[in-house]
């Protein structure tokens, strides 16, 4: 008798922490309809919920890991939803230069797991790619000149530097100065749960 298929879902804890708060501020700074670029969607969770929530927007999740896009479809297999699309093979550093338009970007804890050259190519395609006005989203543990940071993201990022010496918290500063050279403005920032914060760029 053939084994039955492994479910390709994963599933991550802090999806269900954070998705709430996340979509809280979503609703207040994504337009009232059009086309959602997800990019490093990950286990494909937060596309899902968001997708749910906010029925009036298309939504169209990305990774450039093969595993994080069998699991998306995995999720969107179990729980079809009309405006969910199907996952993109998509790295961040080069690869929004293949889509042909967007009304807003949502990026959710990838700046600090990647090297300096992806959150680049993010703030090249959203000044490209959204209209005026338009909006990126950036969620995850930050640096704030201003502000101490807290011993638990203090660990984090030396744990982040130690596995890969490409990656670790960046400054808000340097993520406002990257956006700025590529026609994108520094709107606002939200503090969230857990010492995180959501940036609100605008081209």
């Amino acid at each position: 008798m053939d084994a039955p298929p492994l479910d390709p879902r994963r599933s991550s804890p802090a999806v269900a922490r954070n998705r709430d708060a996340i979509l809280d501020v979503l609703r207040i700074e994504l337009p009232p309809n059009g086309l959602v670029l997800e990019v490093a969607s990950g286990s494909g969770e937060h596309a899902l919920h968001f997708a749910r929530a906010l029925p009036a927007l298309d939504w169209q999740p990305s990774d450039p890991s093969a595993a994080a896009r069998e699991s998306i479809a995995g999720w969107i297999a179990a729980d079809p939803l009309p405006n969910l699309r199907a996952p993109l093979d998509l790295d961040a550093e080069t690869g929004l230069a293949a889509i042909a338009q967007v009304d807003a970007i949502l990026c959710i804890n990838m700046v600090h797991i990647s090297p300096w050259s992806a959150t680049q190519g993010v703030m090249r395609g959203a000044g490209r790619l959204l209209p005026p006005g338009g909006p990126l989203c950036l969620y995850g543990p930050f640096r704030q000149a201003d502000r101490p940071l807290a011993p638990s993201n203090a660990a984090f990022d030396a744990d982040l530097r130690m596995r890969d010496a490409r990656w670790g918290l960046r400054t808000v500063d340097a993520i406002a100065a990257c956006a700025e050279a590529e026609g994108l403005a520094l709107q606002r920032i939200v503090a969230m749960p857990a010492n995180n914060l959501m940036m609100i760029l605008r081209r």
